[in-house]
């Protein structure tokens, strides 16, 4: 297996178990342990820790070594770790929070895309909308899921606000998730395409009001049916 696909396959691994709680924080981390339990040299185990230990997930101590840390270190935001936590047993918890999340900001930044995007992105979001209620209606979960995330995208980095554009990968991630974990209808519901034409339309006619109300819409029901899940 080339030496990128090992990374990957181990960071995925133990990543997985630490967001899971498999490893609990705590827990003292080696790099021959590594090596011995997942097959792979020094080097792969050293920039897997390199990796964990960026996104806030091990820290290295004196006289320890590298020690697993808890979620209040860890970089909750990065696409890995948002993944990792949607495989394991807080998944539905995870998805209230990234629900939660997405409340409080899409709402805002679509008003902000109203005031400052421009004609080539109003188009782009009026022809996205109509061809998520084709696929939509199809049953084309896979093609409706890239043409949600590229619509979020477009009004999270259109919205004028620096701080909404980078979280455009986060809104991606829990999209793919909630689809991926079969948490989304064989179809998407009416009212779930009519408020995306919707958000599209006030965009278009730079009408901010009308873009927070529709957008507001549609987080509002993903975040009444995360609930319901618990």
């Amino acid at each position: 297996m080339p030496a990128t696909s090992l990374h990957t396959a181990v960071l995925d691994a133990l990543g997985r178990a630490i967001a899971g709680g498999e490893i609990e924080p705590g827990t003292p981390l080696t790099l021959e342990g590594i090596g011995a339990d997942h097959g792979v040299s020094r080097t792969v185990a050293r920039e897997v820790m390199r990796l964990l230990e960026g996104l806030g997930m091990v820290r290295s101590r004196r006289r320890v070594g590298l020690v697993v840390l808890g979620i209040e270190h860890w970089n909750v935001l990065d696409r890995r770790v948002i993944r990792w936590r949607l495989a394991g047993p807080g998944r539905d918890a995870q998805l209230r929070s990234l629900t939660e999340l997405r409340h409080a900001v899409e709402p805002l930044a679509a008003a902000g895309a109203a005031r400052h995007a421009s004609p080539q992105v109003c188009g782009e979001l009026l022809d996205l909308a109509r061809r998520m209620r084709t696929t939509g209606e199809a049953g084309d979960l896979e093609t409706f899921l890239e043409l949600d995330v590229r619509m979020h995208e477009l009004l999270l980095r259109s919205s004028g606000n620096e701080m909404f554009g980078p979280l455009a990968d986060v809104v991606a991630e829990v999209l793919t998730g909630r689809t991926h974990l079969g948490l989304m209808p064989a179809s998407p519901v009416p009212e779930a395409l009519d408020q995306h034409e919707a958000v599209a339309r006030a965009v278009a006619a730079h009408d901010p009001e009308a873009a927070e109300a529709a957008m507001a819409q549609i987080v509002g029901e993903v975040r009444r049916t995360i609930a319901g899940l618990s």
